[in-house]
Order: C-alpha cells, then sequence, then structure tokens
C-alpha cells in the first residue's frame, strides 16, 4: 500500500504559487525585460531630476548651495536630517542593482542562444538587444557613477572638496580638464544608453504597436538631448568661464 505522502501544515500551494510563477517570470528573457524596463523608468526619472537640480549652478553659489542642503533637509523635523535623501539613494541603488542584474542574465541568455541551434527566437532577440546595444554604454555610465559619487558626494576623489558647498566642489571638480573630458564622454555612452532605453521602453512593456514608433522615437530623442545637453553644459560652462 502506497504511503501517503506528507505535507507541512503552514505550507499552503495557493500561496507559493505567486512567489514561484515570479521566480518563473523573471528566469525567461521577457520577464527580465520586465524589470530593465521597470527600473529603467526610475532611473530615466532620477537622471532628468538631477539635471534639473544641477541647472542651479548658473544662479550661483548661493541657490546651488541653499538646493544641496534642502536636499538633506528633506522631512525635517518628522525625520531624521537626510533620512529620506537615503532612502532615496538605497532605492536608486536598488533600481540599479536590478537593472544590471536583469542586463546580465539577459547577456547569458544571448551567449546561451547562440550556443542552441533551436533557441528560441524571441529570447533570442530580447537578449542580442540588451547584450550588443546596451552593455559597453553601461559599463561607461556605471564607471562614471563611482568616480562621481567619489568626487562630488564623498570627496574622496576631489582634493578641493568641502562639505556642504556643492557650488564649489562642482567648479573645482571641473576645473580639472581630464575630469571635465571625462564627465562629457560619459553623458555622451549615457545619451546612448538613455535614446536605446527610451525606445525599448514601450516594447518591453508590451505597447509596440508600429503606428507609435515617430512618438517613440521623438520621445527617445527629446529626452536624451534634454538630459545629456544640460549635464555636458556644466563642465563646458566651467571651463569657458561662464560658471566660475
Amino acid at each position: 500500500m502506497a504511503q501517503a505522502t506528507k505535507t507541512r501544515p503552514d505550507a499552503d500551494p495557493t500561496q507559493q504559487r505567486p512567489l514561484r510563477r515570479g521566480r518563473g517570470l523573471y528566469s525567461s528573457a521577457v520577464g527580465k525585460k520586465y524589470v530593465m524596463a521597470i527600473t529603467g523608468i526610475v532611473l530615466m526619472g532620477y537622471v532628468l531630476a538631477h539635471m534639473v537640480g544641477n541647472l542651479k549652478l548658473y544662479q550661483g553659489a548661493e541657490h546651488m548651495n541653499a538646493y544641496g542642503e534642502w536636499l538633506r533637509e528633506i522631512g525635517e523635523p518628522a525625520a531624521p536630517r537626510e533620512f529620506l535623501l537615503w532612502v532615496m539613494r538605497v532605492a536608486l541603488i536598488s533600481a540599479a542593482l536590478l537593472h544590471l542584474h536583469a542586463a546580465w542574465g539577459l547577456t547569458r541568455l544571448n551567449w546561451a542562444a547562440r550556443q542552441k541551434r533551436y533557441a528560441k527566437r524571441s529570447d533570442y532577440i530580447a537578449a542580442d538587444f540588451a547584450s550588443r546595444t546596451m552593455r559597453w554604454s553601461g559599463i561607461i555610465v556605471l564607471a562614471f557613477v563611482l568616480f562621481h559619487l567619489a568626487d562630488l558626494t564623498f570627496g574622496t576623489a576631489n582634493p578641493d572638496f568641502e562639505y556642504g558647498l556643492v557650488y564649489q566642489n562642482v567648479v573645482a571638480s571641473f576645473e580639472r580638464p581630464v575630469v571635465a573630458v571625462f564627465y562629457i564622454v560619459a553623458n555622451l555612452a549615457l545619451g546612448v544608453h538613455l535614446y536605446h532605453g527610451a525606445w525599448s521602453i514601450f516594447q518591453s512593456l508590451g505597447a509596440a504597436n508600429p503606428r507609435f514608433n515617430a512618438l517613440r522615437r521623438g520621445f527617445a530623442i527629446a529626452f536624451t538631448l534634454v538630459v545629456v545637453g544640460g549635464n555636458v553644459s556644466f563642465p563646458i560652462a566651467v571651463m569657458t568661464g561662464v560658471v566660475s
């Protein structure tokens, strides 16, 4: 007589199914595309807001330093100083890590698809897109973000760094030609990444009607030009003496 299978009293199959479905979806190229699209939207919103905030560089030291202080004071007195700022930082870091993990997963799917003659075509196309058009610009942007944090957030890469003096730190940083040129090159790479990302977000989320291709392309171009144009203007303004 067959022995009855024992089940744990707290093991509810109906509660485990959504988790399994989530894991199963993320293991596919489609799931990774969703993750890349959603985290991409979060990161795109951040780079736009960051660029707009940095436009205060053109208003002078008083306005930009006040803006930096305002960011540190958000939530006071209900929350401790810099608490919400760190919440935003953790959220952005989490989004960036998920974005990178999904991109790496798509790259691995691409490698596997090249080795399998009968690989699923939809998975191959999704993986090939991520690995070929986004990989190198993403690596350059990641290297820039790490340096940017060391340079203007923590000050370890900026010999003239002074805590709280955002304007003076930016000027001191971009007065170094190597840093200014690196900033420009990195933002050009960011532009490539943003254009492809802004274009592909709609496709990744299943909204890729060919009738709207012109609008998608226009949005991708406009968003990229606004963000990159604003960012590149900062080191140029410092190097040419417009901002000092």
